[in-house]
């Protein structure tokens, strides 16, 4: 069974592994205030689920996905995610998160700063236009007309591909952006961000995107 290291136990962290445990996945959590802060959310999960420091949720994983405020990048580990692929849900609000020029002035994304720091690991963006509550609500099966979609973007395919599986499992249909650099398409107060829509009406609005706000 494939076990899901989740770093970040918050409003998406919580309702990804809502999902997962149903699905059938074993998932560990993590936050930064320790494990004994989870043990509602862990109640709640029933046995699929347990929880851990981040450093043992990163080695447990087969995969992890991070949900962290930006701000918390540094904490992230890395040796222990080496070689897995990391899921990034993590947006840039400068007012929680202090000024980062080289994201104001649109020279890097939020997942390209997280795949710089975790340079073994194969990073791909994912659940980060999506309001939390939806990410178990919204989902409907396969082939349903007019099916909601989400984007992810990486710069390992292997990494692209585990999101279109997660996601189709999830309920949703994906639009795949490209590299990282691309990423930001799907970012804060761009047309896509926190709207439902289907494929086409996700690839139209990445499209149209402005690289600054």
């Amino acid at each position: 069974m494939t076990t899901i290291g989740i770093i970040g136990a918050g409003h998406i962290g919580s309702q990804v592994a809502h999902k997962a445990v149903e699905l059938g996945y074993d998932v560990v959590l993590s936050n930064s205030r320790g494990p004994e802060t989870l043990a509602a959310l862990v109640a709640e999960l029933g046995p699929r689920a347990r929880a851990a420091t981040p450093a043992e949720a990163a080695a447990a994983g087969d995969f992890a996905v991070v949900t962290v405020p930006f701000r918390s990048l540094g904490g992230i580990p890395v040796e222990l995610l080496a070689g897995k692929i990391v899921i990034d849900t993590g947006n840039y609000y400068w007012e929680r998160d202090g000024r980062v020029p080289a994201l104001d002035a649109g020279e890097a994304t939020t997942s390209g700063l997280v795949q710089e720091h975790l340079p073994t690991s194969k990073v791909a963006k994912a659940f980060n236009h999506i309001r939390y509550s939806e990410i178990t609500t919204d989902g409907t099966p396969a082939g349903t007309p007019n099916r909601r979609a989400l984007a992810t973007a990486s710069d390992y395919p292997e990494a692209s591909e585990l999101v279109k599986k997660l996601y189709d499992e999830f309920g949703f249909d994906t639009v795949n952006i490209g590299p990282l650099s691309e990423s930001w398409r799907a970012e804060r107060d761009r047309p896509a961000y926190v709207v439902r829509q289907n494929a086409a009406e996700l690839s139209e609005n990445l499209a149209k995107a402005s690289r600054t706000i």
